[in-house]
């Protein structure tokens, strides 16, 4: 027997999106997780204005109802700021709120919700089969870094230098309105950042890549500290730790009957880490391919998230290899503070779909030829 024509593993925003468009193609779905919803999740909460796109799409709406954009970004190093305005609006939306409202529009949508905890997955060849009692058409893997889905696969989880680790927290933040990045020159490839909410209070965090070595609690609070002195830390609340899985190591996206999306594929950019943009459209983009063309959903969503994605993912992966030392990133933002649309580019590049543009190359090349200077902010329709 087949219960359903899609089973979605893992409600976050890539696995309740993916139930979402599954839906409007006419599919009936089974959307599982471990948790129950509203439940909290470790993450910036920064929402690029991409991932409303994606889900407007779809038809859901009013996703960051009730929270105020967000108009500008300051990227900070050692060496400088560079600060704008958007080009497009940003959004800080804690994710015990934004997963919470995809869900809601899956189950509007027609998505049945049940929390499970998955152990098992079998494919067989006309069904896959999960904890032997329930049988889909299709099974998308969106259960995250520790995928179960992605292990019965038989990846082998990301490791060593494909790894990083962020803290996050939230505190008391009155006068922040733009999102800020902070760079780390000696524990770089790393950043802090400080993410407005609009209540008077900001996500706060810190995250390094882990080049094969544990980081500690300790390390991570001191080093959020020494970039943000602005707070706290003895006031920051719902601290909480996890693995970013960077895709500079990707595992195949599934095979057959089986589709892995979001960080259950190691979907985060690797230049920021980033990752709800890449979650909301691989599972829109899974969730029509596992309706229209069960038998071939990996191979369909493959396809389809090549031609989206693919040229993006190659040029993020090239700017976290361009910016692995600190004189880099440095010379970027310097570059980014003198030129607008170097700005928009990077800005781009690490929170949407951009690409390594040309004049950015140019302007970075330029800047490392150079002595070093503090880098005037930006203003709109300023820079050399």
């Amino acid at each position: 027997m087949i219960d359903y024509d899609v089973l979605v593993v893992g409600a976050g925003p890539a696995g309740a999106t993916a139930a979402v468009a599954a839906r409007r193609a006419g599919a009936s779905v089974l959307l599982l997780d471990r948790s129950s919803f509203p439940r909290d999740k470790t993450c910036g909460d920064g929402i690029a204005p991409h991932v409303l796109d994606v889900l407007a799409g779809l038809g859901v709406h009013d996703i960051a109802a009730g929270y105020e954009p967000v108009r500008s970004l300051s990227l900070e190093t050692p060496d400088g700021v560079a600060a704008g305005e958007l080009r497009r609006p940003d959004y800080t939306i804690p994710r015990y709120v934004l997963d919470a409202r995809i869900v809601d529009a899956a189950v509007g949508a027609g998505a049945e919700l049940r929390r499970h905890t998955v152990r098992s997955v079998r494919v067989e060849a006309d069904r896959v089969v999960v904890d032997d009692t329930i049988a889909a058409k299709v099974l998308i893997g969106a259960d995250g870094a520790g995928s179960v889905v992605r292990r019965s696969l038989g990846h082998r989880p990301n490791q060593g230098r494909h790894l990083a680790v962020a803290m996050r927290g939230y505190v008391p933040f009155p006068g922040l309105t733009d999102q800020r990045i902070v760079t780390s020159g000696p524990r770089w490839p790393a950043y802090a950042w400080a993410f407005p909410i609009g209540d008077g209070t900001a996500n706060v965090g810190y995250g390094e890549v882990m080049r094969g070595r544990p980081l500690s609690r300790t390390h991570l609070l001191d080093r959020m500290a020494d970039l943000l002195p602005e707070i706290d830390i003895a006031d920051v609340t719902r601290l909480r730790a996890h693995h970013l899985p960077l895709s500079t190591s990707r595992p195949p996206l599934g095979a057959g009957r089986v589709v892995l999306v979001g960080d259950a594929h190691s979907l985060i950019n690797p230049f920021t880490g980033e990752g709800i943009f890449y979650a909301v459209l691989s599972g829109s983009l899974a969730g029509h391919a596992a309706a229209v063309t069960p038998a071939h959903a990996a191979r369909a969503h493959a396809t389809a998230l090549r031609r989206r994605l693919g040229r993006h993912l190659r040029h993020s992966a090239a700017a976290a290899w361009l910016a692995r030392t600190p004189a880099v990133i440095q010379a970027a933002v310097r570059a980014a503070g003198a030129d607008r649309r170097v700005f928009d580019s990077i800005v781009e590049l690490g929170l949407g779909d951009g690409l390594l543009q040309p004049r950015t190359l140019g302007r970075i090349a330029r800047e490392l030829t150079v002595r070093p200077e503090q880098a005037r902010p930006f203003v709109h329709g300023g820079g050399r």
